[in-house]
């Protein structure tokens, strides 16, 4: 029986998707939630096919007869009104530039995958879209991005030209994907020419962790990155942990600091023990924060943390000038770890203050959290710093 107009009105949603047939292949289809999408049903040479027509009621039931009738026809002709679509697509998309396609990609792509978008964004928005942003992505050639990748190089960051080239290799086996591309320019330079990744193995001498401290203190960065650079010594945390902290999740009569799942590169909630040292440097941290929700509040801003590239910008402005062998942040963590099991501290006490997965049989078995280890633990760190610090 043909459809009416007072008829799909009348249709309610339930628990799974159902369809209502009109005429001549014409079908209404409901979602559960209320939702109704029209389709053409029809067979050519054999094959049964379907094509998507458009949402009701923003589509009427009359006009979406029109549209029937038209596919009708194609079909009668011998033509495929669902292969005429996606052709219809990728014409359409023949002049999508590099700027939109890359907005569909961190869509899709990126943000399933990763919860923090910072740093591609980042090279996406400052290295990418001013280079090629306005090309379409199918004009888009491999001198394009060499270029990029390159000029990187020659400033002298390696490892960001490398970071730069996998966003670029993965937008363009998307671009692929979506037809928009029939080849990857970026395969013609092999990673292992642009960056290639070495494993570290740096880690303050005693000494060293005097003249940094120092070094951080007389330096003219700003006081927020000289309390930072300090904290994430004594905490052990990493450096996105400490960029995206919160107040709410600063508890200063506990001494405590939980860092949520979602900033956390583990995947699951860490709790990090203060020691009095760490809880005055939070102390001034709020005084500098000026009502910020944010712990480190970004220049200009209290509502965004600072870039991560700032901090790191701060640290070799501080060394600027020492007699120390370069070291990145990162590096504060390894010196703490490494000092602590030198001072006899238990290896997986070190490794759960550092939120670290613990692998095999002992990961498995082991649910141990340690609180009161890692509580004391800390608290002799938080004073062997404090001890360097003044020999400073």
């Amino acid at each position: 029986m043909p459809l009416t107009d007072l008829a799909i009105r009348a249709l309610k949603p339930q628990a799974s998707r159902y369809s209502r047939t009109d005429e001549r292949g014409l079908v209404l289809e409901v979602f559960p939630t209320g939702g109704m999408l029209w389709h053409y049903r029809y067979r050519l040479n054999g094959k049964a096919e379907r094509v998507t027509l458009g949402r009701y009621p923003a589509l009427p039931l009359k006009q979406a007869r029109l549209e029937r009738d038209r596919r009708e026809a194609m079909v009668a002709q011998g033509q495929s009104p669902a292969a005429q679509k996606r052709l219809a697509k990728v014409a359409l998309a023949a002049d999508t530039t590099v700027a939109a396609f890359g907005e569909r990609f961190f869509r899709e792509v990126v943000a399933k995958d990763r919860k923090d978008l910072t740093l591609p964004r980042r090279y996406f928005d400052k290295a990418i879209v001013p280079a090629i942003g306005h090309k379409a992505v199918r004009e888009v050639t491999t001198e394009d991005v060499r270029a990029i990748i390159w000029r990187k190089k020659e400033e002298g960051f390696d490892a960001a030209a490398g970071a730069i080239r996998g966003v670029l290799k993965r937008l363009f086996d998307y671009a692929m994907s979506a037809g928009l591309a029939t080849a990857n320019p970026v395969l013609a330079l092999p990673m292992r020419h642009v960056h290639r990744a070495r494993s570290r193995e740096r880690a303050l001498a005693p000494e060293e962790i005097r003249v940094f401290l120092k070094a951080a203190v007389d330096s003219n960065v700003r006081r927020q990155f000289k309390v930072a650079l300090r904290l994430i010594l004594l905490t052990l945390v990493r450096k996105s942990e400490l960029m995206f902290a919160r107040w709410e999740h600063v508890d200063f009569e506990k001494a405590e600091w939980s860092i949520p799942a979602e900033h956390s590169k583990t995947g699951k909630p860490h709790l990090v023990f203060l020691s009095p040292q760490a809880l005055a440097l939070f102390t001034e941290l709020r005084s500098l924060a000026g009502g910020s929700e944010l712990v480190l509040p970004g220049r200009g801003t209290l509502t965004k943390p600072f870039a991560h590239s700032a901090i790191n910008n701060a640290l070799k402005v501080a060394l600027r000038g020492q007699d120390i062998p370069a070291f990145t942040i990162h590096d504060l963590r390894r010196t703490a770890s490494t000092l602590l099991h030198e001072h006899g501290w238990p290896a997986d006490v070190v490794e759960k203050a550092l939120n670290h997965t613990i692998g095999g049989v002992r990961g498995v078995y082991n649910r141990a959290e340690y609180s009161g280890q890692r509580r004391e633990m800390l608290e002799f760190w938080g004073e062997y710093v404090d001890r360097l610090g003044k020999g400073a």
